[in-house]
């Protein structure tokens, strides 16, 4: 009876012990996106403009997803997306990549993965303008003195032989842009799409400069993400990665699936937006070394950074070279 009892006992342990073990196993699948099924949702930030088609274009895409599902999150300001990637609210943006140079210089432990897209900025003037030396101590509207854009104004003065400070750098929410210089109150503004079309479209500015005429390959808007994201989550990173420039082709294609995925995040126009996607290109998203550099020494050569982040520091191009 004894021996009956003791074998009963151990048993009940060795069932217990196996009980244990499964548990801790299911718990390692169910945080990683395992077998049960459950999928990393990942959060990424955005403004509604054109520089985030391929992010709108993979949102749609989702039957495909397997190992993550994609939640689009918007924001209405640079300022309140960058405070949301900084916190770990979002694992990563579509952002300007200045904005995250300075995060990253702050001390925030973000990586540029992929471009959100290639040229397509203009600086855009009032119809009276004729020439770059017509600004001169007028109001130039910028998104942020952190971006591209500020870059490529600086450039237009610097290479039409005038300063900085000969025009008035006034900071304007992309939006406001249009209005304000239908109004008077700005006499050009350079900013991301669709901004820059609608007040072409509607004839009440015009195309001072395309940013390619001013610096071949300039950065402006990237995918950033959460290094601590990339480091837990490998596998669903990388089907990311891999839908994302997939997407890209897509919005290449600027066809009506482009138009038609494209009014789902923004308002605009057909006629705006098909100007917009003439000038703007998602081919070859990724940021190279060379291109990099030159943004690093524009931002130091106009005083905004001291000492800017490397490409090695910054730049993981390892998602996406894998992706092709």
């Amino acid at each position: 009876m004894k021996k009956k009892s003791g074998k009963l006992v151990m048993l009940i342990w060795l069932l217990s012990i196996m009980l244990i073990l499964s548990a801790c196993g299911n718990t390692g699948q169910e945080a990683s996106g395992g077998s049960n099924g459950e999928k990393r949702t990942i959060k990424i930030g955005y403004l509604p403009i054109t520089h985030a088609i391929p992010l709108y274009i993979e949102n749609e895409q989702k039957e495909n997803f397997k190992n993550f599902d994609l939640e689009l999150v918007k924001f209405g300001s640079w300022p309140e997306l960058m405070d949301a990637l900084n916190t770990g609210r979002i694992d990563g943006a579509s952002v300007l990549i200045t904005l995250a140079m300075r995060a990253k210089e702050q001390g925030i432990d973000l990586k540029a993965v992929a471009l959100g897209h290639r040229d397509g900025n203009v600086l855009v003037s009032a119809n009276d303008v004729n020439s770059v030396e017509d600004l001169k101590g007028k109001n130039f509207a910028i998104p942020h003195k952190f971006s591209t854009h500020n870059v490529l104004l600086y450039q237009m003065l610097k290479q039409n032989g005038m300063e900085y400070k000969d025009v008035n750098a006034i900071e304007l929410p992309p939006a406001e842009m249009p209005a304000a210089l239908s109004e008077g109150r700005i006499d050009g503004y350079v900013v991301a799409e669709p901004f820059g079309a609608l007040s072409v479209a509607i004839g009440k500015g015009k195309v001072l400069f395309q940013s390619e005429e001013l610096w071949k390959d300039s950065v402006d808007c990237a995918l950033v993400l959460r290094n601590d994201f990339i480091e837990q989550e490998k596998q669903a990173a990388q089907e990311f990665m891999k839908e994302y420039v997939k997407a890209g082709e897509m919005a290449e294609l600027k066809d009506e699936q482009t138009h038609e995925i494209s009014s789902k995040y923004m308002n605009v126009e057909k006629e705006v937006m098909d100007l917009s996607l003439e000038w703007i290109t998602y081919e070859d998203l990724r940021l190279n070394e060379r291109a990099y550099e030159e943004l690093q020494q524009n931002l130091i050569e106009m005083g905004l950074f001291e000492n800017p982040p490397s490409y090695e520091a910054f730049v993981d191009n390892s998602l996406i070279d894998k992706a092709k």
